[in-house]
């Protein structure tokens, strides 16, 4: 199982609640704050979901 590092790179507000959720979700906090996570289907989930506010590269 490979890690992910996650980048929040546009801002949570005004967006969908539940978007806000995957990223709390995901750990992120505020923007342009990383975090590593485990590339499981739950995590891919959360990520595909919000992949417009994210960027996303192998740690």
């Amino acid at each position: 199982m490979t890690d992910l590092k996650v980048t929040l790179k546009k801002s949570m507000s005004g967006k969908l609640k539940s978007h806000q959720a995957c990223a709390r979700g995901l750990g992120i906090r505020r923007m342009h704050h990383s975090v590593v996570v485990k590339d499981t289907p739950e995590n891919r989930g959360m990520i595909n979901k919000i992949s417009y506010m994210l960027q996303v590269e192998e740690a």
